[in-house]
This record gives C-alpha cells, sequence and structure tokens, in this order.
C-alpha cells in the first residue's frame, strides 16, 4: 500500500469518528478544501461513495461503515504495536486512558494507582468516570472497568477486585413503623428509593438472588436519585429502604444508623474487572498497570 493510500484512509477515519469536515480538518492541520479533496480522491479510487454530505453534519454510506469496521481494529493494531515500542526505553512511558465506574474509581483503581504511580513517573494515567458502558474501541480507551457479568466476550478481562455485594437497608425509625420484608413480594409494601440509571435514563430494578432464583423487582417510593450516595443519606434519614452497595453503607451499618433486611437475598457476586480488546497488543506501561491491579485472592 502507497503511502497517499494510508494518508487517504487516515483522513476519512477521521472524518467519519468526527462527523464533521470542519472539525476532521483540524484535528488534521489540514483545510477543508484539501480533506474534501483527499475523501473525493478516495471514493474515485474504490470507486464508491463512503461518506453521505448533509449542510449539518456528515454519517459513513454502508460501504463506509463496512470500510470502518476494517480500519479501526487495523489502526488500533498498529498504534499497539508502535506503543509496545516503549519497551525498548529505559522507563515505560505513555498515557493509558480507562473508562470506570465512580465506584470503581474510588474503591478499586485510585488505591491501586496511588501506590503504582510514584514508581514510574513517565507513566500517564487519564481515569473517565461514567457508569454507562461505553465501547472502550470506538471512544478510543485503552482499557474499561465494570462488573464481570457485564463484559463483552470479545474482551480480555483481569479480576481486579473482590467479590461484591449488594443490601436493602433502611433506618431503625423507619422499620419501626413498617413490617419487616422476608421476601422481594413484600417490597411492595414498602416506600422504596429509586435509582435512575445514567445509561438510558430508567429506573433501575432491584436485582435480588436465593438458592439460585433470581427476582427483579420494580420498587415504588417518593424518592429517586442517580446518586447512590443520595439514596444512602435518604435511607438513614428515614425516607424508605435503598440497594446499595456494601461498602458504600458500611459505617452507618457498623453505628446502626441503618439496618439491613433481605440479608438472604442479597448473595455475593462477581467484582470489578479491567478489560481491553483481546487483539490489543500491550505496552510496557499497559502491561505493568494491569499487574498492580491485578487482584491475587
Amino acid at each position: 500500500m502507497r503511502r497517499e493510500e494510508l494518508v487517504d484512509l487516515n483522513a476519512f477515519l477521521t472524518v467519519a469518528e468526527e462527523q464533521s469536515f470542519t472539525r476532521a480538518a483540524a484535528k488534521l492541520g489540514t483545510s477543508q478544501s484539501s480533506l474534501s479533496h483527499t475523501i473525493r480522491r478516495l471514493e474515485t479510487r474504490l470507486g464508491v461513495r463512503l461518506l453521505t454530505r448533509t449542510t449539518r453534519s456528515v454519517a459513513p454510506t454502508a460501504a463506509g461503515e463496512r470500510l470502518l469496521g476494517t480500519l479501526r481494529p487495523a489502526l488500533e493494531s498498529i498504534g499497539s504495536e508502535l506503543a509496545s515500542l516503549n519497551e525498548l526505553r529505559e522507563k515505560p512511558a505513555g498515557t493509558i486512558r480507562i473508562t470506570t465506574s465512580e465506584h470503581a474509581a474510588t474503591t478499586v483503581l485510585w488505591p491501586a494507582l496511588e501506590r503504582f504511580l510514584p514508581h514510574y513517573p513517565d507513566i500517564h494515567v487519564e481515569l473517565s468516570i461514567d457508569s454507562s458502558l461505553t465501547d472502550i474501541v470506538t471512544e478510543r480507551f485503552d482499557a474499561g472497568v465494570r462488573l464481570g457479568e457485564a463484559l463483552a466476550k470479545d474482551m480480555v478481562a483481569v479480576r481486579i477486585g473482590p467479590d461484591l455485594r449488594m443490601v436493602v437497608v433502611g433506618s431503625p425509625g423507619y422499620l419501626a413503623t413498617r413490617s419487616i420484608p422476608l421476601t422481594p413480594h413484600d417490597l411492595a409494601e414498602h416506600s422504596c428509593i429509586n435509582l435512575r440509571l445514567l445509561s438510558g435514563g430508567g429506573l433501575y430494578a432491584w436485582e435480588l438472588e436465593r438458592d439460585g432464583r433470581e427476582v427483579r423487582v420494580r420498587v415504588e417510593g417518593r424518592l429517586a436519585f442517580n446518586n447512590v450516595s443520595m439514596i444512602a443519606r435518604a435511607a438513614e434519614a428515614g425516607f424508605g429502604l435503598g440497594f446499595v452497595m456494601e461498602d458504600h453503607v458500611a459505617e452507618q451499618l457498623a453505628r446502626g444508623s441503618l439496618v439491613r433486611v433481605l440479608e438472604d437475598w442479597c448473595p455475593p457476586f462477581s467484582g470489578y474487572h479491567l478489560y481491553y480488546p483481546s487483539r490489543r497488543q500491550p505496552s510496557a506501561a499497559f502491561a505493568l498497570l494491569v499487574e498492580a491491579l491485578r487482584y491475587h485472592t
């Protein structure tokens, strides 16, 4: 493949990802007219239209989407190989971008990074806090952190944290006025504090399990938050039952300001995993970070 063809393909990929000739030209350091000429040259050479242009947006055609499916992994592989050249350096270096939830960042990632980073001053880490299931390939992240049960099948998964557990909790004052729930069905008689999901905007259905039987419960109540800490505070203040990670309310449980119920319906589950594409060739910096995060039982 000639150098000119590589330039054209990179130009096409940039326009498709930015969905704008203006932004793509700025990113590539060229003019819009020159970039348009490059795309037309590529389309002429291939004999198909790759982009649909309107006055407001740019989108890939069916042929363009097919080409993107080939280009992205190929260029990612090239980028990974270039990054692996860091192994030839005296000190590992590079920037590692990770998408993660806030809970995973504070409980697992940051404690490990706090120990790891002082030993490798040339390694930079960027954490993007996002509770949705981000496409790490499309968004150009090196890795993501999610619960083991939420991982895509084509990803390498490395366990980085212990098992976790959800708990249903309420204040002693609230529970003194209601019957203690013994089954998920009993939650219908209680005021429950809902979690509004950031991805999709729906309300989270409480996931309970006992003896292999899984139950998803849609609960009702006066309050809903998209923040777990607020759910814990509202439950502690007596506004109903909350469903949160056990470690979020460990202090409240220890001092008795919150009491757990339905404990036998809240078994432990697989904890956080670092995941990344199986085709990725890890750089020295990335490999070191993976080992630093790896959970040992």
